[in-house]
């Protein structure tokens, strides 16, 4: 298949392209590399030393003998994506291009704003041009679980059969998002299942849980190839921010009590979970909906993993609690279904299995590169950034 990869360049789509194009897809990756500058404006950079793209994408070609295509551009402006649709012409769209950080949309106004606009706008252009331009096209959307929230109940797979006064239907599941960020991946959700019911676009949302893991089979290949492992306060995730603090020597931040439980997916299976929706895509006008994650923790737990993990390495953390810059549930009810992908073929990786090699030993080799100052959280849900 051709299938163009929105956000290539990211944590999640750089991977993505590099295993579907190792599978013998056609990959185009479109990206306005705005990532990069967030680390600019930020003040952070990364655990991993990435390369620009163009280098990566020319290191790719040398260890595998495959071209990836490269477009330039900024999906909230119509013109780029129509020229790009136009062009490669793809099978499907794989779209990682939005902000996903939840505290950056917090910031304050602008990020707000900002966020918003760049998640739903771009998402709408994406719709258009799709019916316009490539209408049998497969549109694979990169949703969260942070959609749902922490419902007393539990969480099926986008829909939810329901009686009421006598009558019975099949209804999206009630959505109680955290955040600016996570309301943009509610809008998108209702905006993509709305096109697919007036114009038959096809269209497969992946509610993913939170991603780890730094390596994949294709990224080890040359370093490269290597991803993103980002620690900060804005961007990084609590298990990678637990791996560098152990790793430096830095209480491992937990947030309030540290009940809140999530669902959580090995970037190895992300990638493969991508290529298991392109290969069994929906029927014209069909929106269906795949929680993907493998396993769930809450954050003590992952904070007593890391912990364990750095001890076999001779290194003795420390589990601090700190107050909770969200305002959030610290101790909830959560399961979540996620049967469909496993029922499709995906053969799970395990955190256990993997939180040495894979995030550890990674803060370990990069540990000259932490900088303790961007750790500590300064946004909160209250006031934005002090």
């Amino acid at each position: 298949m051709r299938i163009l990869v929105l956000g290539g360049d990211g944590y999640c789509g750089w991977p993505t392209a590099l295993y579907l194009s190792d599978r013998g897809h056609e990959i185009g990756i479109f990206d306005s590399f705005i990532r990069r500058t967030w680390d600019h404006e930020l003040g952070v950079q990364t655990l991993t030393d990435i390369r620009p793209l163009h280098q990566r994408i020319a290191k790719w070609k040398e260890v595998s003998g495959k071209e990836i295509a490269v477009f330039p551009g900024d999906l909230t402006r119509y013109d780029h994506i129509e020229r790009v649709l136009e062009e490669f012409r793809p099978d499907a769209v794989v779209h990682y291009a939005e902000q996903r950080s939840a505290p950056y949309s917090m910031i304050d106004r602008e990020h707000a704003v900002f966020t918003q606009y760049n998640n739903v706008i771009g998402t709408l252009n994406l719709l258009f041009g799709i019916r316009d331009i490539v209408p049998d096209c497969h549109l694979v959307k990169l949703g969260t679980m942070g959609e749902y929230g922490t419902p007393n109940i539990d969480i099926e797979e986008g829909f939810i059969e329901i009686e009421h006064k006598g009558r019975r239907d099949r209804l999206p599941f009630p959505k109680q998002p955290g955040s600016f960020y996570h309301l943009t991946k509610v809008h998108d959700t209702n905006n993509i299942f709305f096109a697919c019911k007036i114009w038959k676009i096809r269209a497969t949302d992946l509610n993913q849980g939170v991603v780890y893991g730094t390596v994949t089979e294709q990224t080890m290949r040359d370093p490269v190839l290597v991803n993103r492992f980002d620690y900060d306060e804005v961007f990084g995730t609590a298990l990678n921010r637990f791996c560098v603090q152990a790793v430096a020597g830095i209480p491992l931040t937990v947030y309030g009590k540290g009940g809140q439980t999530r669902g959580f997916i090995d970037i190895r299976d992300t990638v493969r979970c991508i290529e298991i929706a392109c290969d069994n895509p929906p029927a014209p006008g069909e929106f269906r909906v795949f929680n993907q994650f493998t396993e769930q923790f809450n954050v003590k737990d992952l904070a007593e993993k890391v912990r364990s993990a750095a001890k076999k390495l001779g290194i003795e953390a420390e589990v601090k609690h700190y107050e909770n810059p969200r305002i959030e549930a610290e101790e909830h009810y959560y399961n979540a279904a996620n049967t469909k992908l496993i029922d499709l073929g995906l053969e799970p990786h395990y955190l256990d299995e993997s939180l040495l090699d894979s995030l550890v030993n990674i803060a370990l080799e990069n540990k000259n590169r932490i900088d303790p100052n961007v750790i500590l959280p300064r946004v909160t849900w209250a006031r934005g950034r002090t």
